[in-house]
């Protein structure tokens, strides 16, 4: 039973135990100061197991070095150039993959993304039905800015969905120039660009692959650049920007009712987050709790945000981005007149 859904979803079954996904290919952009450590690469002896695997690296020629030495048999090793001033680096090494390869189904994977791969196998056979599938992201292990960053998840997964540190993208569903590498929130883009032509997006709630958690330092340093993602959905930047002066009215006018009346709203919220297509089991009970300090925080953070795009853009690996993303109404335009939304901006 089991080799017959695998067949039926695009896979190849080579041995019984360890079945290959035809026509796939596993993409991680790399850029590290020091090397990898050595989980990444028992993680990327599982994933190449069942489906190619390419390393795109921009990280200093002799940290590339000792990747390439290190990498497991199978996987392959590209080294690109580091990106220009003004582009994101991530988007860059896809953009360098999808040249130097030729699968129609791929994954897009930050290097702490760490796939189950029956899950991933069961994605890449949602790509059946879609252009462009969004899993979900859980922490593991879970220290205690993991269990904040979790807070925001569960909302997103009430509201719509989150978005992870991983993405998979039928090739065809994209413009032959990929997606434009000048912007911040480059998932977003990618969905949106996919959307302006015609694709479909399919957010998949009950795919909950782990992600490591960042340093403490790293997570601190992401908080003013994540908020800088929400300057691409007008409406959810609205919201966050109405958090920190209805806060301080509440304080000033003694209103500690109305603070706890918010609070519980948005701790139910995040629990109807935990609760959907089966994240009772991957979340724990008290994550939903971690949701008001988090409001509170990106209340703060939106603020700040704010500020950093009138000065000219948001700090990000070395260079600076402007742009969070490119609006639906202007991948569209360019997906009618060209191939590139920057000939309409």
């Amino acid at each position: 039973m089991r080799t017959a859904a695998v067949v039926a979803a695009g896979v190849t079954p080579q041995r019984s135990d360890r079945p290959r996904v035809a026509d796939a290919v596993y993409l991680l952009p790399l850029r590290t100061a020091e090397p990898a450590d050595r989980e990444t690469w028992t993680y990327l002896a599982r994933v190449v197991r069942v489906v190619d695997v390419v390393v795109v690296d921009t990280s200093p020629p002799e940290v590339a070095d000792v990747h390439a030495h290190h990498l497991p048999p199978g996987v392959r090793h590209l080294r690109a150039d580091p990106p220009p001033p003004g582009a994101n680096g991530k988007v860059v090494a896809v953009r360098h993959g999808l040249r130097a390869t030729r699968h129609e189904r791929v994954v897009i994977a930050d290097d702490d993304v760490r796939w189950d791969v029956d899950d991933l196998v069961r994605a890449l056979g949602m790509l059946d039905g879609a252009d462009v599938v969004r899993p979900q992201n859980v922490f593991a292990p879970t220290p205690w800015h993991a269990r904040w960053d979790t807070g925001r998840a569960l909302l997103n997964r009430a509201l719509g969905g989150d978005w992870p540190g991983t993405l998979l993208v039928r090739r065809s569903a994209l413009p032959s120039h990929g997606y434009d590498e000048r912007v911040l929130f480059e998932n977003l883009e990618l969905v949106r660009t996919v959307r302006a032509r015609g694709g479909r997006e399919h957010v998949a709630l009950d795919v909950l692959v782990e992600r490591r958690p960042p340093t403490t330092r790293r997570f601190l340093d992401q908080r003013v650049r994540q908020a800088y993602d929400s300057q691409a959905q007008p409406l959810r930047l609205a919201v966050e920007l109405a958090v920190l002066p209805l806060v301080l009215t509440a304080l000033a006018r003694r209103r500690p009712l109305l603070l706890g009346a918010g609070a519980t709203v948005v701790v139910t919220v995040a629990e109807t987050g935990r609760r959907r297509a089966g994240g009772r089991s991957r979340f724990p009970a008290t994550a939903a709790l971690w949701a008001p300090p988090w409001c509170l925080e990106r209340g703060v953070c939106a603020w700040a945000a704010l500020a950093l795009r009138a000065a000219g853009g948001v700090p990000y690996a070395g260079t600076r981005l402007r742009r969070a993303a490119h609006t639906p109404h202007d991948l569209r335009r360019a997906a009618d007149t060209t191939t590139d939304p920057r000939s309409t901006t």
